[in-house]
C-alpha cells in the first residue's frame, strides 16, 4: 500500500529554468499553508516543462489536506485556508499566471484563476476625518513630522505628529490607552479590504483602562441609577454596544 498522496502544483508561465528562487520560495511557503499538516507534508521535486512542484503527503494526513483543499475550492474554508488561497492567486496575477493542483494520475483538485480573474471593483486613495483607538509604543524621529506608532491589539496604527503634539504625547508611551483624533488617507485594496496609509494626529483624549467589571460597579454607585436593579448589567453594556438584544 503506498505511503505518500502526491499532488502537483504546475505554474504555466515558468519553467524551472525561468522562476526566479525567491518567487519559487514564496509560493511554497503559501502552499505549504494552505496544505497544512507541516510534519507530514513534504517537497519532493521541481518537474522540467512548466514548473511543476511536486509534494507528497504522508497517507494519514491525506483526508485532513483533502478536506482543506476542498474547502479551499467551495471558497467557504477557514480563514488560514482562504488567506493561503488568496496570497497564491495574487502572486499568480502579478506573474500573470494560472495553476492548476492536481492528483497524480491529472486529476485536478483545484484551480488557481490568477491572471483569468475578473479585475476587482478598487478605489483610489482618499482622506477622512477619524479617531483611533490603542496603545502609544512608538515616537519619535528628527523631521517636523514625527512618527507615531500607535497598537491596537494585533494592528499597529503608523500615524504623524507635530512635534508640539509629540512633546504632549510622549508621557503617555505605553500607558493608559488613548483615543487620537485627526485626519486619516484610506485605500481599499483588490480585495476589498480597507488600508490606512497615514494618519495625522490633531488631539487625543486618554481612555479609561479600568475592567469593564470596575467601571460597570462605578456606574452602580451613581444615584438615581438602573444599574443596581440590572440582573446582568455587563449584557446589558454588549447590547447598547452592539445594538442586539440578545447575547449569543
Amino acid at each position: 500500500m503506498a505511503q505518500f498522496h502526491e499532488y502537483r502544483f504546475r505554474i504555466d508561465v515558468f519553467t524551472p529554468d525561468t522562476i526566479p528562487m525567491a518567487r519559487l520560495a514564496e509560493y511554497m511557503g503559501d502552499l505549504a499553508q494552505l496544505l497544512g499538516e507541516n510534519e507530514r507534508v513534504h517537497f519532493v521535486r521541481l518537474e522540467k516543462g512548466s514548473a511543476v512542484l511536486v509534494q507528497k503527503v504522508e497517507i494519514q494526513a491525506q483526508p485532513k489536506v483533502n478536506d482543506r483543499l476542498r474547502q479551499a475550492a467551495s471558497g467557504e474554508g477557514p480563514e488560514d485556508v482562504m488567506r493561503a488561497f488568496r496570497a497564491i492567486d495574487r502572486r499568480l496575477a502579478q506573474d500573470n499566471a494560472v495553476v492548476s493542483l492536481s492528483e497524480a494520475d491529472g486529476a485536478q483538485i483545484l484551480r488557481f484563476p490568477g491572471r483569468e480573474a475578473p479585475t476587482p471593483l478598487t478605489f483610489g486613495a482618499f482622506n477622512e476625518h477619524g479617531s483611533l483607538d490603542g496603545v502609544l509604543i512608538r515616537i519619535g524621529g528628527k523631521d517636523e513630522t514625527v512618527p507615531v506608532h500607535i497598537q491596537d491589539r494585533e494592528l499597529v496604527h503608523q500615524c504623524n505628529a507635530t512635534r508640539d503634539m509629540a512633546k504632549a504625547l510622549a508621557p503617555y508611551l505605553y500607558g493608559a490607552p488613548l483615543r487620537v483624533h485627526g485626519e486619516g488617507r484610506w485605500e481599499r485594496d483588490a480585495e476589498g479590504a480597507w488600508l490606512l496609509k497615514r494618519f495625522n494626529i490633531r488631539e487625543f483624549d486618554v481612555l479609561d483602562d479600568a475592567p469593564l467589571s470596575e467601571v460597570v460597579g462605578r456606574l452602580r454607585q451613581v444615584p438615581g441609577n438602573r444599574w443596581k436593579e440590572m440582573e446582568d448589567p455587563l449584557a446589558e453594556l454588549q447590547r447598547l454596544r452592539h445594538g442586539y438584544d440578545e447575547i449569543h
